[in-house]
């Protein structure tokens, strides 16, 4: 699925096309994404001028006139690319931003588990945002911050930082590749890590996170970039779906195994 880098891709490649511009009508093709998005829903937006495009954890939030604000996202497979008018509809293309300059922002969703709202509250507020840890590469988010959180706590590592309420926006791909730089086993537990080794890692989610989305993010299966180009960080994977090749450090064949339903690889002789 899209993970942090793939949407700060995204939402680096729309920005230009879409902020200052009006948002002339939200076409909704199919509303059963994976929240029903209400009939009435588009017309509170139509004819706003789009004042910025952030991002929070893996949500796009497109930022409008008189505070509303449209929640994005992009879902297990979902993706966005600017399209001309008149542009040939694809399969599972669900949404439209049709904007003043004609342009479309096209929102396609194979599996539906994207989601689209609409607030007139600061969007920070929303129950889908308000729970969210810190940024991974805000301030905010220290190995200080994550040695308090994992205090006597005896979920494994992995799993700890895959935790949106904890940090917003570590996936299973980044996760996999931080603890592997981090030479972290992902089953330690998370509150048997000395800060020194927690000050690493957060210093490992920072670089792997920013060299993805200076790559474009990584495509596996379904993402590309607002321009349809897909992303090429994957060239550069050390662990994630690299399971019994050798570890590029010390030539040991990486692990593979499954945490909560996630598959994970790991080297057992650099990772402890």
């Amino acid at each position: 699925m899209p993970e942090l880098p793939e949407v700060e891709t995204t939402r680096r490649g729309l920005e230009p096309h879409c902020v200052g511009h009006r948002l002339q009508c939200l076409r909704v093709r199919e509303p059963r994404l994976r929240w029903h998005v209400p009939a009435t829903d588009p017309a509170r937006v139509a004819g706003a001028r789009i004042h910025s495009l952030d991002r929070r954890g893996k949500y796009l939030l497109f930022r409008l006139e008189a505070g509303t604000t449209i929640i994005l996202h992009l879902g297990m497979s979902g993706h966005m690319r600017v399209v001309g008018p008149g542009q040939a509809l694809n399969t599972h293309d669900h949404v439209d931003f049709e904007l003043d300059t004609g342009e479309l922002l096209r929102f396609n969703d194979p599996r539906r588990f994207g989601s689209l709202h609409i607030t007139e509250d600061p969007p920070e507020q929303h129950p889908l945002l308000f729970r969210l840890g810190p940024e991974p590469l805000g301030d905010e988010f220290s190995g200080q911050y994550l040695h308090h959180i994992a205090a006597k706590r005896r979920v494994g590592i992995k799993n700890l930082i895959m935790d949106s309420h904890v940090v917003a926006g570590v996936g299973n791909i980044y996760a996999t590749e931080a603890l592997y730089r981090a030479g972290i086993h992902p089953k330690r537990p998370a509150g048997r890590i000395a800060r020194q080794r927690y000050d690493r890692l957060v210093g490992c989610i920072r670089a792997v996170l920013a060299e993805a989305i200076e790559a474009g993010g990584t495509t596996l299966r379904d993402f590309s970039g607002a321009d349809g180009v897909p992303g090429y960080f994957q060239q550069t994977l050390h662990a994630y779906g690299r399971g019994g090749m050798p570890c590029v450090c010390c030539g040991r064949s990486l692990r593979e195994i499954r945490l909560a339903q996630r598959t994970t690889v790991y080297c057992p002789r650099c990772q402890r």
